[in-house]
């Protein structure tokens, strides 16, 4: 995740609807404490969220 390398998951609900909740309310709080993942976001657009660069 530091460096990037990291670009998704694949979650599959309807296989193991449980997982969902678990990465909501486990894994994305972990995640945040160690700063890893963002607490907010910094734009209002999909290519803010993406931290790419503005069009134009």
């Amino acid at each position: 995740m530091r460096t990037r390398a990291v670009d998704g998951f694949d979650l599959l609900p309807h296989l193991l609807p449980a997982s969902v909740t678990d990465i909501v309310d486990r894994l994305v709080p972990a995640l945040q404490e160690r700063g890893v993942h963002r607490t907010r976001y910094q734009g209002t657009t999909l290519r803010d969220h993406l931290d790419l660069p503005p069009l134009g």
